[in-house]
């Protein structure tokens, strides 16, 4: 496909999705917020089969919501549904996933150096783990583990950290943490499909009929959406993590991956406490704190110069070289690569001087992390990293 169809084509589904993103997750933590600051009702409300009631006051107006603990006695004309947001957010995140990773395989899934994969073996096995892990959790979340809580969610939660794992042993780093967010954002467009809109609709059909609505539909309903308040943190952060090559980059980057799922998770456990005007700031802190740990634990090994090193002379033609042969097909004013129009993130190197300003860059990218060049299409090899790691350390100078 046309590189410049397919910027365009990225830009545009990509938009939709992040649109459509933010109308689930806001509607989701709406609810979630609503089902948590909901009162005891007064007597003629209970009267009425109303479980919780609140006000609210935003734009300038007052409101008043009230839950029935089942459905009201007859069918409203007009009922506002909650579907579409999860449909059409899953739906442009698989429109993307397959334009980045499926389209573009062998550009963006397959890192021969992890698994010398075809364009189609790529492709079955990505669709394939999305399948199988929507699948896994179907089982479980049906069988009598949903009764609790706590085991479902430490068997789920080791079972992601398989999935974590394999996924990484098969597919480039970027590829294996966008097709974990896959999974899980299937499952939390699975949850919607095929639990809480089904609930929903026997809910309505009960009322409708005459007849009493069982209470087991609310309940399925309640656990799925209780699991997709806390897979979004996670979800969002696998979102934007391509543009983190500290985490995924790393040798143990499925450990990454489920550490930083574990942080987040409890973040927003945080404030679904803080619904119930708990205050547990320990969470935040301890979340912090996590955070920190996590960031030393990966941090990069410092570069420590030996005798013979601090004596070595940095040749700026042999560094110019480097950046040119290695850089140069994407980081021009006119890349010659094949994905690339125009250099990514507009870091250009024409001469030294350019080299010297993104110098900060290129010890976090091509030192550090390690994820430039892309996918190491042009065959950086160790020693050139270190001759550059050597320049930096020895002071970054275009003399």
């Amino acid at each position: 496909m046309d590189p410049y169809i397919t910027e365009w084509l990225n830009l545009i589904i990509r938009f939709a999705h992040v649109t459509t993103g933010i109308a689930w997750i806001g509607a989701s933590f709406y609810f979630i917020w609503l089902d948590n600051h909901l009162q005891t009702p007064p007597d003629w409300k209970t009267e009425k089969g109303i479980k919780g009631d609140l006000w609210a006051l935003h734009g300038g107006g007052f409101y008043e919501v009230a839950k029935y603990k089942l459905a009201p006695e007859k069918m409203p004309t007009m009922v506002h549904w909650f579907k579409w947001e999860a449909y059409s957010t899953w739906l442009t995140g698989f429109l993307l996933l397959s334009l980045m990773f499926y389209i573009g395989a062998d550009t963006y899934l397959i890192d021969k150096r992890v698994a010398d994969l075809t364009q189609m073996e790529a492709i079955g096995l990505g669709i394939g783990s999305i399948i199988v892990g929507i699948g896994c959790y179907e089982i479980l979340v049906r069988s009598k583990l949903k009764d609790n809580g706590l085991v479902l969610g430490l068997i789920l939660f080791a079972l992601g950290t398989a999935f974590s794992y394999g996924l990484t042993q098969l597919f480039s780093a970027r590829g294996a943490y966008m097709h974990m967010g896959a999974i899980m954002g299937t499952i939390m467009a699975g949850n919607v499909l095929f639990g809480i809109i089904p609930a929903q609709k026997a809910l309505v059909k009960a009322v409708k009929a005459g007849d009493e609505p069982s209470a087991t539909y609310g309940l399925n309903a309640k656990i799925r959406s209780v699991h997709n308040t806390y897979i979004t943190l996670p979800i969002l952060f696998i979102m934007i993590s391509n543009h983190y090559p500290i985490t995924y980059n790393h040798s143990a980057n499925w450990l990454v991956l489920m550490v930083i799922i574990l942080i987040t998770a409890a973040v927003r456990q945080y404030f679904v406490l803080r619904h119930f005007g708990k205050q547990n700031a320990s969470i935040l802190v301890g979340a912090a704190i996590s955070t920190v740990i996590l960031a030393y634990v990966i941090a990069p090994q410092t570069v420590e110069l030996t005798a013979e090193q601090q004596q070595q002379t940095i040749d700026l033609i042999q560094v110019k070289s480097i950046i040119d042969n290695r850089c140069g097909s994407c980081h021009s004013a006119q890349p010659t690569d094949e994905t690339f129009l125009v250099a990514p993130a507009g870091v250009i190197f024409s001469d030294i001087a350019s080299i010297v300003q993104w110098a900060p860059r290129i010890k976090a990218r091509v030192i550090d992390s390690q994820d430039m060049p892309f996918m190491n299409k042009t065959a950086m090899t160790d020693e050139e990293r270190k001759y550059l790691a050597l320049w930096i350390k020895k002071g970054v100078t275009n003399k």
